[in-house]
């Protein structure tokens, strides 16, 4: 599939996703939305990617979303509406609900929905002189994107209120001091940290990463139920896969 707003890179098992919207300061449009979404769904099927690097082209994160697509019509469907206020919520679901390793790479700058679906991803590395910042308070909206949990879950329920009421920015290494960013790189420096983190990942057997995933996904998630169904059904699997390894490894001996 061919992208617009996005570029989508291969690299045997590692795949890197960029926002492409440079002259708009890598701005989350509808757009971009859509063709995040389908990157997702492809890499739902996607077996041989193991790690996803998030970042953004000309050497910034994004802006976050694209408010100038808010002006809608009066005679605007109803339903058209509801359904495009609601995109946020479903990219950043999209996004934290992959298989794969995820790693945000922050250049520049992450403001209000940027930030957010850099918190959707499990790992986030930041450039010295980055900077984060959630205004939406202070622009007269309530921050969307089902981000409120999220940053509760990643910095603590006290923080997410100070830094979201506020909406004072915040360096990197601040925000490395909050839990919302796990690495801290020098400036131009921060996919090479990303890759770095990448390849130690995928020297790492499959499985077990992705059964280690599915148990963060699930404790993310706070449902007891949800823990119990993954262990019964993954660890299930993966004794089975080492039992027939096993076994294979004796006939191979004994041939």
């Amino acid at each position: 599939m061919e992208y617009e707003t996005v570029k989508v890179e291969r690299e045997g098992a590692l795949m890197l996703v960029r926002f492409n919207r440079p002259q708009k300061k890598n701005a989350i449009n509808r757009q971009m939305h859509v063709e995040l979404h389908a990157v997702c769904r492809a890499l739902a099927d996607d077996f041989e990617t193991r790690v996803v690097i998030l970042g953004g082209e000309g050497g910034i994160f994004s802006s976050g979303a694209d408010t100038s697509e808010w002006r809608e019509s009066a005679s605007a469907n109803e339903l058209e509406v509801r359904h495009n206020s609601g995109i946020g919520g479903r990219t950043s679901a999209a996004i934290e609900g992959l298989d794969q390793i995820t790693i945000a790479v922050v250049q520049g700058f992450a403001i209000g929905g940027a930030l957010v679906l850099a918190a959707c991803c499990d790992l986030r590395v930041a450039g010295e002189s980055a900077w984060f910042s959630i205004p939406e308070v202070e622009l007269g909206l309530p921050l969307g994107w089902n981000a409120l949990p999220r940053l509760a879950r990643e910095v603590g329920h006290a923080r997410a209120l100070e830094l979201t009421i506020t909406c004072d920015r915040f360096s990197a290494a601040k925000a490395h001091e909050y839990g919302l960013v796990t690495h801290i790189s020098p400036d131009g420096d921060e996919e090479k940290t990303a890759r770095g983190l990448a390849e130690n990942i995928l020297a790492k057997p499959p499985l077990p990463v992705a059964l280690t995933k599915a148990t963060m996904k699930s404790l993310k998630r706070g449902s007891e139920m949800g823990d119990a169904v993954y262990s019964d059904a993954d660890l299930l699997l993966y004794s089975r896969l080492m039992a027939q390894r096993r076994r294979r490894l004796e006939q191979e001996g004994r041939a």
